[in-house]
């Protein structure tokens, strides 16, 4: 018998396109991500200013889109599914989150190449939890969670692996 506050489970599951600058290309992402997901989009801001790449304090260069529950769980299916069910060991952090890049959103099932819209690849961000994380986040009484109640790099691996038949790769 196992202890149901062990068990680790998908948390959120956030979808980015990162433009780098607002205008027609911003509005193509956003569609692009609504396509896949079936969800609005929320535009990300710049935080620091590049003169570089032309880019400002507060302007709009991405769109991005969380998922929680079954809806996050059947989606990173078909994410990996487009991946060959494989991730690299380095995309994992020390938490047991990991995240892994999509270069075209036409390998989607479903999706053809729109010549209007053009090519964006995306990036996936998978955060897992354990009951009782809630208590680093809450308001009133808010506690560190200890160290041995937190996920580790391996057991994120171990999880991707039983949960999504997955292959970490070297």
């Amino acid at each position: 018998m196992t202890n149901p506050m062990r068990e680790i489970r998908l948390d959120k599951v956030v979808v980015n396109i990162g433009v780098g600058d607002a205008g027609e290309r911003l509005l193509k992402a956003e569609k692009v991500l609504q396509m896949i997901t079936e969800r609005k989009p929320i535009r990300t801001l710049a935080k620091t200013t590049s003169r570089d790449f032309g880019i400002r304090s507060g302007m709009e260069i991405g769109v991005k889109v969380t998922l929680r529950g079954e809806e996050a769980e059947k989606f990173v299916k078909t994410a990996l599914w487009t991946r060959d069910n494989r991730v690299a060991k380095y995309s994992f952090d020390p938490e047991g989150n990991f995240s892994f890049g999509i270069a075209d959103y036409t390998d989607f099932p479903g999706m053809k190449y729109d010549p209007e819209i053009g090519i964006f690849g995306l990036d996936v961000s998978v955060a897992l939890a354990r009951p009782g994380k809630r208590v680093s986040k809450r308001r009133v009484l808010r506690r560190k969670v200890p160290a041995h109640h937190r996920i580790t790099r391996h057991e994120g691996v171990e999880f991707l692996k039983s949960k999504f038949s997955a292959e970490v790769v070297d």
